[in-house]
C-alpha cells in the first residue's frame, strides 16, 4: 500500500531527479527561465498551470492532514483524492457557474473550482468536514461532502452512482426552464459535470442514467451533460477489466466519447476542454474517460497489500499526477525544481496549520441541531400557498361530485394553472393520460413541455424530478405502481431526502411523487399491481407520506403537498389507492356515497392532521387508504349490533397525526387499528407505538393484512384485511374490555 511517507518521499525524489537532469532554469538557482515563463503550455497558460498545480497540492496535503487528524482522534473521513488530482484540469476547463455533481475523489476539482470562483477556502472546507465540525459550511459537520452553493457544486452521498440520474435531470432542466419561461438556477449555456469511478459504470443506476441521457439526445432534445469516469482500475479491491470502460461507452448512440491520461495535466486539460466545448456548443452529452491512479488505498482502513502486488503499487507511483505537473512546470520554465519544492512545502505548512486549528473546532452537540435541515416546516406559509387560485378556467365546478381520480385530475390542472414552473411526467401520463386516466387531457391542455411521457425506468423518472427541482422547476412525477418504486427507492432515500441535510438548506429538492398503490383491485394485478408495502417509505427521515382515501381529501392534500414543495422544499410521496380511483359507492350499489364535492381552492389539509367520521363512544377505528371504506362499512354493521364507532382516517402516514389519534382514542378508550399493509413492517406498528409513547392506557388491537405478497385473482382476498376481519377483531376487543383509567390524560 502507498502510504503518506511513500508519496511524499517519491515526489521529493522525483523533483530532485528533475534538478539533476537539468531544466529550463539554472539548477538550484530558484529563478524561473525568463521569457519561457510567458509561453503557453499547449492549452495551459502559465497562470492556469500554476492554479492547477496549487489545487493539486491543496488536495494532496489535505489528504495527508486527514490521516494526521485521524491519529489525533479528530478525523472521521479518510477517503482521499490522492492520485485523482488530474480532475483539477477538468474543473479549470469548465466555468465556475457550471453545476458539478462530484464523487468522493474530487478534492482537487473542488480546490480548483474554489480558485476559479474566489472567496472560498477549499482546504478549510474539507478539513472541517473531516473533523465533523458544526461550523463546516457545506453540511455543517453532518458528513464529509464536496458542495457549496457559491461554487455550483451540489453535495452528493457516497452511494455508488446515485447522483447520475439527478445530474441528467439538471441537464434536462436547463433548456426546459427556458422553454417554459421560468427562472433556472443555472446559466442557459451551462454544462452539467458529473464525475464517478470506473466501478460505478457497472451499477444499474449509472447505466440507466447514461442511457436516459442518450435516449433524450437521440430524440433531438437538449442534454448538456458531461459524464466523467475517473478510471483508476479498482473498485476497492476488485479490478476493472482492461479496456472495459472504453468498450462499454466508447460507441454509444448520441454520446460523444473522449479519452485521455488523467495523470498528464496538459492532456487532461486539453481533452477536458474539447469535451466541454462539444457539450456546450451542441447541447448533447459526452463521456470523458480519464485514466488515473489511486494512492493511499480506498480509505484509511484499506490494506492494499491483501490484493495488490508491490510492483503494481510502484507502477502507480511513477504516474503520480503531481510529479507530472511538476515536470511540466519545470520543463517549460514556469518554475524551477527548487521553486516546485518550495511551493510544495509552503502548501504543506499552510494545510497542516489549518488542520491543527481544525482540531479545536466544535462538533455537533445536540440531536435538534443535527436534524434541523431535514424537513423545515412553515405550515402557515404552506397554507397560504395552497389556497392560491388558478387563473385557468375551472376544470370542474366547485361542489360537483367527483371520484378520487377525477379529483386528482382536476387538482393537477388547477395547480398547473397556478404554478408555471410545474411539470407532470412519468410513463404513459402524457398522450394516454395514465393507465387509469388520472392525467387524461392534461397534455392537450398544457402542452407536451409540461405534461409528458418518460422512459420506463423509475430511477430515471425520479432522477429527472430531482434535477428539475434542484434547478428551479416544480416536479410532480408519477410512479405507475408502488411495486415499481422499490428498485428506485434510493433516489428518494439517498438523494432527495438527504439534500437539505447535507447542504444545510443551500440546496433542496421540491418534489411530489404520485404513486398508484395498495391492494383490492379486482380482475387484474397480483402483487405487482396490488402492492401494500410502504415500510421503505416510512423509514425515510423528513419524507411526507400522504395517503388520501376520499376525493375531497385527495384534492386538498395534493394542493398541500405541492405548496409544501414550493415553499419549504418538502419531498412528498402521494399514495393513491388504485381500487378507489373510480369507486362511487360505499354501502350499496348506486348510493354514490364515495363521491365527494370537488373542494374550493381554499380547502387545505395541514400536513399531519387526520379526519374523523362519526361520534361513536364505544370504539375508535384508526385506519387509512382502502381501510377507510372498509372501516366505515364495518362500523355500520357494528352499529346494527349496538356498538357505536368512530372512524379516524389518518390521511398522513408520515408524520403520523398523533395528536388527533390520541384525542380520538381517548374518546372511546378502545382502538382497533385497521391496516391494509402487512402485519410486519406495516403502518399499524407505528400507530400503536405512537399511542404507547403518548401515554394512552386504553385497549389497543390491530387487524392487518397477512405477511404475504398479494396473489392474483380472488386469492388476494385471503391475505388482505376484510370487513369481516374488522368485525371479528372489534368484537374480540370489546369482549376483552378496556384498559385501566383509559380516559386519563
Amino acid at each position: 500500500m502507498s502510504a503518506v511517507d511513500d508519496l511524499d518521499r517519491h515526489f521529493r525524489e522525483g523533483v530532485a531527479g528533475l534538478r539533476s537532469a537539468g531544466s529550463a532554469g539554472s539548477a538550484g538557482s530558484g529563478e524561473p527561465a525568463g521569457e519561457a515563463a510567458h509561453v503557453p503550455v499547449g492549452g495551459l497558460d502559465p497562470r492556469t498551470a500554476l492554479d492547477l498545480f496549487d489545487a493539486q497540492l491543496e488536495s494532496r496535503h489535505t489528504d495527508f492532514a486527514a490521516r494526521w487528524m485521524q491519529q489525533q482522534g479528530r478525523g472521521y473521513y479518510t477517503i482521499g483524492s490522492s492520485g485523482h488530482e488530474g480532475n483539477a484540469a477538468l474543473a479549470l476547463a469548465l466555468r465556475p457557474t457550471d453545476p458539478a455533481l462530484l464523487h468522493y475523489r474530487s478534492g482537487a476539482f473542488y480546490c480548483a473550482r474554489a480558485r476559479q470562483a474566489g472567496g472560498v477556502d477549499a482546504v478549510r472546507d474539507m478539513l472541517l468536514g473531516v473533523a465533523a465540525a458544526a461550523d463546516e459550511p457545506i453540511a455543517g459537520g453532518r458528513h464529509k461532502v464536496f458542495g457549496r452553493h457559491e461554487l455550483a457544486v451540489v453535495p452528493q452521498t457516497s452511494t455508488i452512482a446515485s447522483h447520475l440520474p439527478r445530474a441528467v435531470g439538471v441537464a434536462w432542466s436547463i433548456a426546459r426552464a427556458k422553454r417554459l419561461g421560468t427562472q433556472c438556477a443555472w446559466p442557459a449555456d451551462a454544462v452539467v459535470c458529473c464525475t464517478f469511478g470506473d466501478a460505478s459504470v457497472n451499477h444499474s443506476t449509472a447505466a440507466g442514467a447514461i442511457n436516459s441521457a442518450c435516449n433524450t439526445a437521440f430524440q433531438g432534445l437538449p442534454m448538456p451533460i458531461l459524464f466523467v469516469c475517473e478510471d483508476n482500475g479498482l473498485g476497492i479491491s476488485v479490478p476493472t477489466p482492461q479496456d472495459w470502460v472504453r468498450q462499454a461507452y466508447g460507441n454509444r448512440p448520441s454520446l460523444a466519447y473522449f479519452a485521455t491520461d488523467g495523470c498528464d495535466p496538459q492532456a487532461a486539460f486539453e481533452t477536458a476542454r474539447e469535451a466541454v466545448t462539444h457539450v456546450r456548443k451542441n447541447r448533447q452529452p459526452a463521456f470523458l474517460h480519464l485514466s488515473m491512479v489511486r494512492f493511499l488505498g480506498h480509505a484509511g482502513s484499506d490494506a492494499e497489500a491483501a490484493y495488490r502486488t508491490p510492483s503494481e503499487v510502484a507502477a502507480d507511483l511513477e504516474r503520480d499526477p503531481l510529479l507530472a505537473t511538476a515536470r511540466l512546470l519545470t520543463s517549460t520554465g514556469i518554475l524551477t525544481p527548487q521553486q516546485v519544492l518550495d511551493r510544495y512545502d509552503e502548501m504543506s505548512g499552510r494545510v497542516l496549520a489549518a488542520a491543527k486549528e481544525t482540531l479545536d473546532s466544535e462538533p455537533l452537540t445536540a440531536a435538534p441541531q443535527i436534524t434541523a435541515p431535514i424537513a423545515p416546516r412553515r405550515p402557515d406559509v404552506v397554507a397560504t400557498t395552497a389556497r392560491r387560485r388558478t387563473t385557468e378556467p375551472a376544470t370542474a365546478p366547485v361542489g360537483e361530485p367527483v371520484t378520487v381520480a377525477q379529483a386528482i385530475n382536476h387538482t393537477l390542472a388547477d395547480l398547473l394553472g397556478i404554478h408555471p414552473e410545474m411539470v407532470v411526467f412519468g410513463e404513459d401520463v402524457g398522450r394516454k393520460g395514465g393507465v387509469y386516466g388520472v392525467t387524461r387531457g392534461l397534455q392537450r391542455r398544457f402542452g407536451s413541455a409540461r405534461v409528458f411521457d418518460t422512459l420506463l425506468d423509475e430511477q430515471s423518472i425520479l432522477g429527472l424530478a430531482l434535477g428539475a427541482g434542484l434547478s428551479g422547476l416544480l416536479p410532480v412525477p408519477e410512479i405507475q405502481y408502488l411495486a415499481y418504486l422499490h428498485n428506485a427507492a434510493d433516489q428518494l432515500r439517498g438523494e432527495a431526502a438527504t439534500l437539505q441535510f447535507f447542504s444545510q438548506g443551500q440546496y433542496r429538492n421540491p418534489l411530489v411523487v404520485r404513486i398508484a398503490g395498495y391492494g383490492y383491485q379486482r380482475g387484474f394485478g397480483g402483487h405487482f399491481h396490488n402492492d401494500n408495502a410502504v415500510g421503505a417509505l416510512r423509514d425515510i427521515p423528513g419524507l411526507v407520506i400522504a395517503s388520501p382515501s376520499r376525493p375531497d381529501d385527495a384534492a386538498a392534500m395534493l394542493r398541500t403537498c405541492v405548496a409544501a414543495a414550493k415553499t419549504d422544499g418538502t419531498v412528498s410521496a402521494f399514495l393513491e389507492p388504485i381500487a378507489l380511483y373510480h369507486t362511487r359507492d360505499l354501502h350499496e350499489e348506486g348510493d354514490n356515497a364515495w363521491l365527494a364535492p370537488y373542494p374550493s381552492p381554499a380547502s387545505h389539509v395541514p400536513i399531519g392532521r387526520a379526519r374523523t367520521y362519526g361520534t361513536g363512544k364505544d370504539l375508535t377505528l384508526a385506519t387509512f387508504g382502502n381501510g377507510v371504506r372498509i372501516s366505515l362499512q364495518a362500523a355500520r354493521r357494528l352499529e346494527q349490533q349496538g356498538v357505536s364507532c368512530r372512524v379516524l382516517d389518518l390521511r398522513w402516514l408520515s408524520p403520523l397525526p398523533v395528536d388527533d389519534l390520541l384525542r380520538e382514542a381517548r374518546a372511546t378508550g378502545r382502538v382497533l387499528v385497521v391496516d391494509e399493509t402487512r402485519r410486519t413492517g406495516g403502518v399499524s406498528e407505528g400507530v400503536v407505538t405512537g399511542l404507547t409513547d403518548a401515554g394512552f392506557r386504553g385497549a389497543v388491537r390491530r387487524v392487518t393484512s397477512v405477511d404475504s405478497f398479494v396473489p392474483l385473482g380472488k386469492a388476494a382476498e385471503l391475505v388482505l384485511v376484510s370487513v369481516g376481519d374488522v368485525e371479528r377483531a372489534a368484537e374480540e376487543l370489546l369482549s376483552a374490555g378496556s384498559g385501566p383509567d383509559w380516559s386519563s390524560p
